[in-house]
């Protein structure tokens, strides 16, 4: 893995798991780790309910669009994981791939994005932990 490790969150539509992934990683592992999210047949915008969940803890989604998966994508990304929607991602050797088992926020009003949005933060936690962990100190 490289200094700067980096992941790519990967969700059918790019609009709800993917993204609240990508910006809890963002958000708590900084400059850290580079992070991408990407969808295989990318919605036209991110889940309302997604945005709204992850502005409840200080976290603004609201610019951010749904993007299309792509070979060089992963092939650029030392992790790559999918958020349990069957989504596949071109294998190449040397890559980390995990599947993270989540409920489908599509449709579902926040009080349902909720409890998938904080279990999203300690899957994320658990990877900071894995592949950017802080040294002594705070320190990278």
């Amino acid at each position: 893995m490289a200094d700067k490790p980096s992941v790519l969150f990967v969700c059918v539509h790019n609009a709800g798991r993917s993204q609240m992934a990508a910006a809890w990683l963002t958000h708590l592992a900084g400059d850290r780790v580079e992070v991408r999210s990407a969808g295989s047949a990318p919605g036209d915008r991110v889940n309302p309910a997604a945005v709204a969940a992850m502005a409840e803890v200080g976290i603004d989604m609201s610019a951010q669009t749904p993007k299309l998966l792509t070979v060089d994508a992963v092939r650029e990304s030392d992790v790559c994981i999918t958020m349990g929607c069957g989504d596949a991602c071109p294998v190449f050797p040397g890559k980390r791939y995990l599947d993270w088992k989540l409920d489908d926020p599509a449709g579902q009003g926040v009080e349902a994005v909720r409890p998938i949005r904080d279990e999203i933060r300690v899957l994320v936690e658990g990877l900071i932990a894995e592949i950017a962990p802080l040294g002594p100190e705070g320190s990278v």
